[in-house]
Formats: structure tokens, C-alpha cells, sequence
């Protein structure tokens, strides 16, 4: 990430954006501060910009962050919610897993997408460096998990049911592109001339049983969270600058238990494509 900071040009401006920041444990926020006239962490979850700001040692550098608690989608997942919230469920539920699923794949399709999303707070090319720490998966999943939970709760027979259904195989996974495509547009939008785009991505989830071995990968199941068109749509917006792949461990096994992590791709480009 620090890299950002050197290939800024220096023309470009000296503000520096967060979005999904968080409590910032993935990003080194001091450096960042130190380097930008501006710092904005940019967050749904507003308390946990709040740590990671008060976790700054200096209070002159604390003043130079800025809060910002917003939803960076620009409302999908109210879109969402608000035709899910159409459907006549109590009808469909009897008429089998087929008729609640094709409802649930026609609210996917017709979802709006801002792109790129409007962010109040956050102005066209206002930023030298802008930075999505481990955010994208969670805009398109969220939404997707709410669709689930109510399955769960109208059906939970027909839960598992979404996996064999084409159509909304289908619409899921242009659902996901979509909010994937308008995120990219969106740092594009925020980057002022000459800036850096840092994304940094959970690409696929695994659960393991061997650790510290020569040979983890045999004894990984893995789950993609994002679709494999991501590469390609990061080359289609940005120019490719440094790209780096690598493990993020959040559980080690233990005798009955798995161990969980994600494999994380982190991208560094500019906005221009040569």
C-alpha cells in the first residue's frame, strides 16, 4: 500500500481515501495520515472508524482524519429489500422451490446498481490515493445473504434449493458483477489526475486441516467469493501497476475444528489504460 503514496505524482492531490476501513487492522493508517494533508475513513460501520482513528498515537495526526459513515454501494441493498419486500411470498411458498427462487432471481435482475454510486461526502476527484480494503465481496454478499435469511425464515426446506436453479445461479452472479463493475467505476470517479487505486479483495474462502506443511493446497476446500471475470475488469478500468497475491488466515485448525481463511488479491493501478 505505501507504494500508492510514492507513485502519487506530485501534482495530484494529498488527500488520501479509505473506503471499508473498519477499525483499519489491514491498512498502516500512520503512514498515510503522515503523508496526506487529508485522511477520510469511509465506513458503514461507524465505530470502528471511530477505534481506528483514536488508535492514532498523536492527537495532531488524529486531526487530520476525517469520518465519514456511508454506504458505498450508493442503497443496494435497500434496493433490494424494497422489492423482496413486493413479492407475494405466502403465494409462492406452496407453489414450490421453483416459484419462490424465479421471484427471488426476477428481484435480482431488476436491482438498481448505482454506477458509479453517489457517496455524499465524497467529491469526483477529490483524492490522490484511494484505497477499498477488503470491501468488494461484501457488497454484493450482504445483499445476496438477506435473500437467503428470508428463505430461511418463509421456507427453510427450500434453503440448499438456490444451488440447482439456473436462473438465479444466473442472476446472482450478474448481480455480483454489476455491483463489482460500479465499485471499480466508483474509484475511478473519487481519483484525481495522476492518483493511485489500491483494491485489495478476498478472492475465494477455504477451510483447511494441515497447517505449515509443504503441501496446504492439498488439504484445502475452497469456495470462490468473487467471480473469475474480477481480473478483467480491473485490466478493462485501470492500468495494472503491482499485483500480489497472498493467504489471510482467521482460524488455525484444532483437533475437531478446521481452520478458515481467504485468499486475497491486492491490486495497485493508475487510471489511465495505455
Amino acid at each position: 500500500m505505501l507504494r500508492a503514496l510514492r507513485l502519487r505524482q506530485p501534482s495530484t492531490s494529498r488527500s488520501t481515501l479509505v473506503l471499508g476501513a473498519g477499525a483499519c487492522t489491514e491498512i498502516p493508517l500512520d503512514d498515510f495520515v503522515r503523508a496526506s494533508d487529508e485522511t477520510v475513513l469511509a465506513d458503514f460501520d461507524l465505530a470502528a472508524i471511530q477505534q481506528g482513528r483514536d488508535d492514532l498515537a498523536s492527537p495532531a495526526l488524529r486531526k487530520r482524519v476525517r469520518l465519514l459513515q456511508c454506504d458505498i454501494s450508493g442503497g443496494v441493498s435497500a434496493n433490494l429489500n424494497r422489492l423482496v419486500e413486493r413479492q407475494p411470498w405466502p403465494s409462492l411458498v406452496p407453489q414450490g422451490p421453483q416459484a419462490v427462487f424465479d421471484a427471488a432471481a426476477r428481484c435480482l435482475q431488476q436491482c438498481l446498481v448505482p454506477d458509479p454510486p453517489q457517496v455524499e461526502g465524497l467529491e469526483t476527484g477529490e483524492f490522490g490515493v484511494v484505497i477499498s480494503s477488503l470491501v468488494l465481496s461484501q457488497l454484493f454478499s450482504y445483499p445476496l445473504l438477506d435473500i437467503l435469511d428470508l428463505v430461511q425464515r418463509i421456507a427453510p426446506n427450500y434453503l440448499g434449493e438456490q444451488e440447482r436453479h439456473r436462473r438465479y445461479q444466473e442472476a446472482a452472479q450478474a448481480f455480483r458483477v454489476r455491483v463489482i463493475s460500479a465499485h471499480l467505476h466508483l474509484l475511478g470517479a473519487l481519483l484525481d489526475m495522476g492518483g493511485i487505486i489500491v483494491l485489495l479483495t478476498d478472492v475465494r474462502g477455504f477451510v483447511f486441516n494441515v497447517y505449515s506443511t509443504h503441501h496446504d493446497a492439498e488439504h484445502r476446500r475452497s469456495i470462490p467469493v468473487v467471480p473469475r471475470t474480477l481480473p478483467d475488469l480491473v485490466r478493462e478500468n485501470f492500468t495494472v501497476i503491482e499485483e500480489a497475491r497472498w493467504d489471510w488466515l482467521t482460524d488455525l485448525p484444532e483437533k475437531n475444528k478446521p481452520g478458515r481463511g481467504y485468499e486475497v488479491i491486492g491490486y495497485v493501478v493508475s487510471d489511465s489504460i495505455s
